[in-house]
C-alpha cells in the first residue's frame, strides 16, 4: 500500500514593507522623510556658513526625531484616543506655566527652562490639539452639530489664545489650522466656515488693534515690501532675490550669494528655502516640493485607509497641517504671505519643532501599521 507525505507549503518570502510593517514602521512615509531630511543637512551645511557642527548638531536632533517617531508608532492608534484628554490637558498646564514662569528671549516669552534643556511647550500643542479634537469627534455624530462645534472650537481656541499673547502668531496658526482641519474632515458644513470667514472679516479692525507693531509692520510689508526696502521690507526683498538669481539649474551648491555675503538674514532657519533656491534653482525646488507633495499625499491615503473616525480625522489634520507647514514657509520667501515665523520642515535648522513633526508621523505610521496587522 502506498503512502503520501503531505508537506507544508513554504511560506511566501516577505517583502521589505511588509518585514518593517511588523516593527510598525511604515517603509515609503519613511524613505520620503528621510529624502527630505537628507536635503535639508545637504543645503543646512552651505546655509550655516559650511558650519560642521551645526550640521552635527541637526543630525543629532534628526537622530532623536527619528527615534521619538518609532517608538510612537508602536502604540496603537486607541492609545492615542485614551490619552488624548490627559495629553491636552499636560500640555495646556505647560503653556500656562510658560505664561507664568518662561523664559524671554527677543521679546517673546515662549520657553520652559528644565535646567538641562529648554523647549516650546507650543510644540506639544500641534500634536494634542487634533489628538484632543479627533477624540472628541469620534464618539459624536457627524458632520458636528452647532454644540459639538462650539466645544471643538473651544478646544482649538484655548491654546490658540495662550501661544499668540506669547506672542508666537506662526505656531498659533498652526495650532489653530491642526483643530479646524480636525473639524473640516469631519465634515463641516460650509455654512459655518461661509459664518466664520464672515465673522474674520469684520473683527479684522478689532484684531489690527491688538496685534504688536512689529506684526502690523509685518502685513503691510507683505502688501508693499518697497515701502521699507532697508527695514521691515529687507527681509522679503534679499530672499527674492535669491531665488530668482538662482535660475533654472541654481549657483551650485556652496556658491550661492546671498547668505555667504550675509545680505539674507536667519539663512539657515527660516529662510533657508531661498539659500536652496539659489544654489539648487528652479530644478531643485521642484524636486523638493515634489518629495513634499509625496508626504502629503501618503499621510491623505492613510487617512483615507483609516478604520475608523478618530483615525481618519487625526491623520487628515496631521498630513495637511504639514502641507500647510510647507505652503506657509515657502510662501513667506516668495512673498506670498506674511512673515510669521515659520521654519520649513525637515529643512530648516531646529529641535523641537522637527521632533514633534516626526512624533506626528510616529502617530501616522502607527494608524498605517496596526491596520495592516488588524487586516491580515
Amino acid at each position: 500500500m502506498n503512502s503520501s507525505v503531505i508537506t507544508a507549503a513554504p511560506k511566501p518570502e516577505l517583502s521589505w514593507s511588509e518585514r518593517l510593517a511588523r516593527w510598525h514602521f511604515d517603509l515609503w512615509l519613511g524613505l520620503l522623510l528621510l529624502a527630505v531630511s537628507g536635503l535639508g543637512l545637504f543645503v543646512l551645511y552651505s546655509a550655516s556658513g559650511q558650519s560642521l557642527p551645526t550640521v552635527i548638531s541637526q543630525a543629532q536632533r534628526l537622530a532623536i526625531g527619528v527615534a521619538v517617531m518609532v517608538v510612537l508608532a508602536q502604540a496603537p492608534p486607541e492609545f492615542y484616543r485614551a490619552a488624548a484628554p490627559w495629553f491636552y490637558g499636560f500640555a495646556l498646564l505647560l503653556l500656562l506655566a510658560v505664561a507664568a514662569l518662561g523664559q524671554h528671549a527677543k521679546g517673546a516669552q515662549r520657553w520652559l527652562d528644565l535646567g538641562v534643556m529648554r523647549f516650546q511647550p507650543s510644540e506639544l500643542m500641534k500634536l494634542a490639539t487634533p489628538i484632543a479634537v479627533a477624540a472628541y469627534l469620534q464618539s459624536r455624530h457627524l458632520p458636528p452639530s452647532a454644540g459639538t462645534l462650539l466645544v471643538s472650537l473651544g478646544l482649538t481656541l484655548l491654546p490658540t489664545a495662550l501661544i499668540a499673547i506669547q506672542p508666537d502668531l506662526g505656531t498659533a496658526l498652526l495650532v489653530l489650522t491642526a483643530g479646524v482641519l480636525a473639524l473640516f474632515f469631519g465634515g463641516l458644513r460650509w455654512r459655518w466656515i461661509l459664518l466664520a470667514a464672515a465673522g474674520v472679516a469684520g473683527a479684522a479692525p478689532l484684531l489690527w488693534m491688538k496685534l504688536h507693531d512689529y506684526q502690523r509692520n509685518r502685513l503691510l510689508t507683505f502688501l508693499d515690501p518697497e515701502r521699507d526696502p532697508l527695514g521691515a521690507g529687507y527681509h522679503i526683498t534679499q530672499s527674492k532675490i535669491a531665488i530668482g538669481s538662482g535660475g533654472l539649474f541654481g549657483k551650485g551648491w556652496l556658491m550661492g550669494t546671498q547668505a555667504k555675503l550675509d545680505f539674507l538674514p536667519e539663512a539657515h532657519t527660516d529662510f533657508i528655502f531661498a539659500v536652496y533656491g539659489e544654489e539648487l534653482g528652479l530644478i531643485g525646488v521642484v524636486l523638493l516640493l515634489a518629495l513634499y507633495t509625496a508626504i502629503v499625499g501618503r499621510c491623505l491615503l492613510i487617512a483615507l485607509r483609516g478604520q475608523d473616525t478618530f483615525q481618519r480625522l487625526l491623520a487628515g489634520s496631521l498630513g495637511l497641517t504639514f502641507f500647510i507647514y510647507v505652503f506657509i514657509n515657502c510662501g513667506m520667501v516668495i512673498g506670498l504671505v506674511p512673515v510669521v515665523g515659520v521654519p520649513l520642515p525637515l529643512v530648516s535648522y531646529g529641535g523641537t519643532s522637527m521632533v514633534s513633526l516626526l512624533a506626528g508621523f510616529g502617530m501616522l505610521m502607527s494608524i498605517q501599521t496596526h491596520r495592516k496587522l488588524l487586516a491580515s
